[in-house]
């Protein structure tokens, strides 16, 4: 992912924490938030201390941006994600943190639905 796709200033994270709605299951909240005049999509990535060592928080940040690049042409292009690991999320494999996004991102219904 480039630059332009991240979030990484604390004041972008508070507009979408104030201002998104959030979505949630066992491994994943996800704040999404809708940006008029925006072409592409930007995600920030939170992954807490309490969920585990560097090497595990690395690699969940990973397993999530490689799901996002994947489903980059299935997801509404004006929106800012902030993605929070809980602590189930250290438990999973790629595959199914990729499956536990997309039913975040589907209660969300900022997924197409026929995205597999």
């Amino acid at each position: 992912m480039n630059k332009r796709q991240r979030i990484k200033k604390d004041e972008e994270f508070q507009t979408v924490f104030k201002n998104g709605k959030s979505f949630a299951n066992r491994q994943f909240v996800v704040y999404c938030y809708r940006k008029e005049k925006q072409d592409i999509f930007r995600i920030g990535l939170s992954v807490s201390k309490k969920v585990g060592n560097a090497v595990t928080r690395n690699r969940i940040k990973r397993y999530i941006r490689q799901a996002f690049l994947e489903m980059n042409g299935s997801l509404q292009n004006n929106m800012d994600y902030v993605i929070i690991a809980r602590h189930q999320a250290a438990k999973i494999d790629f595959h199914e943190t990729k499956k536990s996004l997309q039913h975040v991102l589907r209660i969300a219904r900022v997924l197409k639905k026929d995205f597999k």
